[in-house]
Parts: structure tokens; sequence; C-alpha cells
């Protein structure tokens, strides 16, 4: 019997609903999902698994032109995730107000088969929904074009059979049982990333960073330290809140959270750090995982 296996990177502008998407397909809730832009910084991949198949998705950063050296790192993710697809799904906003040159110019000079995704269609009339597939069809000549909503499952029936017929026979990458290629620990720091991404406003999410620094299992409960870092006091301040309201709520928030992804009980503490300009310091953001 066949076996197929292959490598599928989701890509688009930020909040287009790559993570949703690629939630919806793994059918675990690997990568977090906020309402703001540029919630994913890493590349996550999450592994679809069948006795017949293993598809190997990966959700990369929103693209944009890189202001910083986190954004660079960033945008290095997403180069890594095209250099060795088998296929794309290049997710496009339905909404999607500017143009979309920041994506054409990526897949300039890369012959790599592309399925375009027309999102968030519940928001749009069918006269929108054809304007941009004719657009797609007439920028890309792709292999297909969906209109979906990731959000609501719709009109992804099918999709998978179509990412099957373009990737090749090849034994499973990653062993049958595995989800993602993250650890426990990742995930936990994501979690926790989404819920400060919730809950603040204006620069804080995109100033902070969390390290998951003690992950102890014990037989009833997990105990999990972590460092929320910020670039300022004044960051600080603003994420512990008065009387340390706020960081209590982020924490519970994140604690209930963690139990229902790792399944068990969990004790959580949060401790906040000020690292001045850690977003454009290269020896950071190797700590934080960003730079190889």
């Amino acid at each position: 019997m066949t076996h197929k296996a292959g490598f599928v990177s989701i890509i688009g502008k930020p909040n287009a609903g790559k993570s949703t998407l690629m939630n919806v397909l793994v059918g675990e809730r690997l990568s977090i999902i906020t309402p703001k832009a540029q919630t994913t910084r890493h590349r996550i991949l999450g592994i679809l698994n069948e006795p017949e198949y293993q598809i190997v998705f990966s959700d990369t950063p929103g693209i944009i032109k890189p202001k910083y050296s986190l954004q660079e790192s960033m945008m290095s993710f997403v180069n890594g995730s095209l250099t060795d697809a088998d296929l794309l799904l290049l997710v496009s906003d339905i909404n999607e107000t500017h143009d979309e040159t920041d994506v054409l110019e990526k897949l300039e000079n890369r012959n790599i088969p592309t399925i375009v995704l027309i999102n968030k269609i519940d928001q749009a009339t069918q006269e929108q929904v054809e304007e941009k597939i004719a657009f797609w069809q007439r920028k890309l000549n792709p292999l297909a074009v969906y209109a979906i909503s990731a959000l609501h499952k719709a009109n992804i029936d099918g999709l998978l059979e179509q990412i099957l017929l373009h990737l090749p026979e090849h034994p499973p990458y990653y062993d049958k049982e595995e989800l993602s290629d993250r650890s426990e620990r990742f995930f936990i720091s994501e979690i926790i990333r989404e819920k400060i991404f919730n809950n603040y406003q204006k620069e804080i999410p995109y100033s902070t960073e969390v390290v998951v620094t003690a992950f102890q299992e014990e037989e009833k409960i997990n105990r999990i330290s972590a460092e929320i870092i910020v670039e300022r006091d004044s960051q600080k301040n603003i994420l512990i809140g008065k009387g340390g309201s706020m960081l209590k709520k982020v924490g519970t928030e994140a604690r209930l959270e963690a139990e229902k992804f790792l399944g068990k009980k969990v004790f959580l503490e949060l401790f906040v750090k000020v690292v001045p300009d850690w977003r454009s310091k290269k020896a950071q953001l190797r700590r934080f995982g960003y730079e190889n």
C-alpha cells in the first residue's frame, strides 16, 4: 500500500486566518488565535496523520516588511517554510483592503504548486468572492481557488483531497503519534502569550515575550513557572495591574487553558521581567528561539 507524505506551508498576510485554518485541518488547537495582527511569531508544525498519509502543515507569521530584528526573524521562518514546501496554501482575507504585493514578492521565482484560499467569506457578498477569485486566478494561476470560512469550517470539505493529489509518495517524516515538532513548554508559553494579546492593548502584546523557566511534572499536577519579558518598567506596571489584578487574570485564564491542553491540573506562577529593547537584540532573540 502506497503512503504519501509532504510539507504544506500556510502563508499570507497578518490576520488572514492562517492559524485558524491549520487548527481546523489538523483537528487540534496548536496555534494561538487572537483578533490582533502578528500574533504568530514562529513557524509551528501541525502534523495530520492517517494510515495512508502524513501531512506536515506549517503555520507561519503573517508576511510583512520587517522593521526590527524580531520581525526579520519572523520573516526568516516564512522563508524557511517556502524552502521545503511541497505545496503552498495561500490564505487571503476577502476584506483585505491593501494589496497583496508583499505576499506575491515572496513567491517570485519560486516554482511551488499553490492553492489559494479566500477566507472569511461569511463577511462578504457573492460579488466580492467572485472578484477575489478572478484576481487570484489572474495573478497566480494557482492549482485551485477555494472560497472558505476557516472559523466556521465552511467549504473546507474537499481541500484535503486536493492537497493529497499534489503530495509525493513518501514514508512519514515524523512518528505517527506526533502532532507537532514543538514541546509542551513551547505551547504553554504560547497559551500565556495568547492571554496577554487578549487582555492588553496598544504596544503591550507586541513588546512581550514569554519564557517557561520551570516545568515540573508530578503524578497529579504540573508545576509551571514562566517569565513575561517586557521592554520598559511602564509596561511591567501595566502588565501587573493595580494590586496585581491584571497578572492574576492572565494567570487564571492561562492556567485553565493549560489544564485543557495538558489534560491535567496545573499550578502556574508568572513573573514579569524587564529586558530593555529585547526585540532588537540578536542575543536575546536567540535565547527566545528566534535565531538559528
